[in-house]
């Protein structure tokens, strides 16, 4: 328990040195530095991304091998992409069931999904960071602190979603978080969640930049149909089920 309050407590300490740092920049530039500008922020949160990677590799904190990828893990993979892609909808749909929560970083969030280097960012930097630190170190100790695993997984669940410190994001990021830990622990490898992680970072992404107005409900996108809203549930219930039973099957640890 103790190494996971530190990994925990050093990810965002890293966060709150990087943003300070920035400010500092802002106060010593003044006028030359817009630091609340979008591409600031993108840097800023490039930066703390790759900062975290390089610490808790460095460390060793989470240890990466390519054990996992040798055992040839494709299909796998394949059904760690279109139980991503299946979650969405349902996911969203049960978020939209519950009272509405402030979404109190709306606005920084639209701003790097809209700047060019926002994919880079939110698609790639940030799934592989954050699976280091929740899946291949706080997960990882927490499995070893608690005799039974769901436990582990179900407080590494919470953890992930308070430390989006965003209400809105909350009740997804603590599902998503249960299937995740999941993964990390049927196989001890942090692949499989980097790969549903991207999938669903990546979605996101396009949605905000394809949809005429991204922030709708999907009441709204289906035009008011609910019996729509409903079917389109159950159709991405009818991937995502599948794929979590053909996950049961294949998710094994590395020889």
């Amino acid at each position: 328990m103790k190494k996971a309050i530190i990994y925990l407590v050093s990810f965002i300490a890293l966060q709150l040195i990087v943003a300070m740092a920035v400010k500092l920049v802002g106060m010593l530039f003044g006028n030359t530095i817009n630091i609340t500008g979008t591409s600031t922020l993108v840097i800023m949160q490039m930066a703390i991304s790759i900062l975290t990677v390089i610490l808790f590799l460095c460390t060793k904190w989470s240890v990466v091998s390519g054990n996992y990828l040798r055992t040839r893990p494709w299909f796998t993979l394949f059904w760690c992409v279109l139980a991503a892609a299946g979650a969405v909808i349902p996911s969203t749909w049960l978020q939209e069931q519950m009272p509405d929560l402030p979404n109190i970083v709306e606005q920084q969030m639209n701003m790097i999904l809209k700047d060019r280097m926002g994919y880079f960012v939110i698609g790639l930097l940030a799934p592989l960071a954050e699976e280091l630190v929740f899946r291949g170190a706080i997960l990882k100790a927490l499995l070893g602190w608690f005799k039974n695993h769901w436990y582990a997984i179900a407080l590494s669940a919470v953890l992930f979603s308070l430390v989006h410190a965003n209400p809105a994001q909350m009740p997804h990021a603590f599902l998503v978080g249960l299937l995740l830990g999941w993964m990390y622990y049927r196989t001890g490898s942090i692949v499989p969640s980097v790969a549903f992680h991207w999938v669903n970072n990546t979605i996101a992404y396009v949605m905000y930049n394809v949809m005429p107005n991204p922030n709708a409900k999907l009441i709204e996108i289906f035009h008011g149909d609910n019996k729509a809203v409903i079917l389109s549930v159950v159709f991405s219930l009818f991937i995502l089920i599948p794929a979590i039973y053909q996950l049961n099957l294949r998710l094994k640890k590395a020889n």
